[in-house]
């Protein structure tokens, strides 16, 4: 694999670029201190903009590591509107999992798939990833149908696998092979 980090990457409505210190007003208002976004993610609504500036702080720093984490920008609107990370990666077989969250306003017109995508294809062809793989909590098939427009095929269920801010959950696995992208 040839690890690039974040670079910027567009799309026909959206800008995937490196987190900045004036996306926290943004990433709060948005999505970060939202109950409805955060229901099923790990970590819980942030409290205050400084969390979300903290975070972001925190995500420029390990930019130095080679880390893949991309605010989506809504080209039109010039706002922040979710964010798309590689939240692990195995190098022993060019493996890694994705995460993503993205403001309720803008759910059910095409924003995550249209980022994932543009994620997928970056992965595969640029750093040379073998399998993108991604899971979503059971009770949360929006998640799941995003990850299906992206070509990943249902894998399993780990009954109880995870945990979330509903608590224990049954986690549904996605993924997409190189060779699945390529026959696309």
């Amino acid at each position: 694999m040839t690890h690039k980090g974040t670079v910027t990457i567009e799309t026909e409505r959206l800008i995937l670029r490196r987190f900045r210190l004036d996306d926290a007003q943004d990433m709060f208002r948005n999505w970060a201190s939202s109950e409805n976004v955060t229901r099923f993610l790990t970590w819980p609504p942030h409290a205050s903009v400084e969390v979300s500036r903290g975070y972001i702080q925190y995500i420029i720093d390990s930019y130095a590591d080679n880390r893949y984490n991309w605010m989506i920008e809504h080209k039109a609107l010039h706002e922040a509107i979710g964010c798309i990370d590689v939240i692990s990666i195995r190098e022993d077989i060019a493996c890694c999992e994705i995460g993503y969250c993205l403001s309720d306003r803008f759910w059910g017109e095409g924003y995550m798939p249209e980022a994932f995508q543009a994620v997928i294809r970056f992965l595969f062809e640029e750093v040379g990833m073998n399998r993108i793989q991604a899971t979503h909590d059971l009770n949360n098939p929006k998640s799941g149908r995003v990850m299906e427009k992206c070509g990943l095929r249902y894998e399993g269920t780990l009954r109880q696998g995870s945990r979330n801010n509903q608590g224990i959950c049954d986690s549904v696995m996605r993924a997409i092979l190189r060779e699945d992208y390529d026959k696309q």
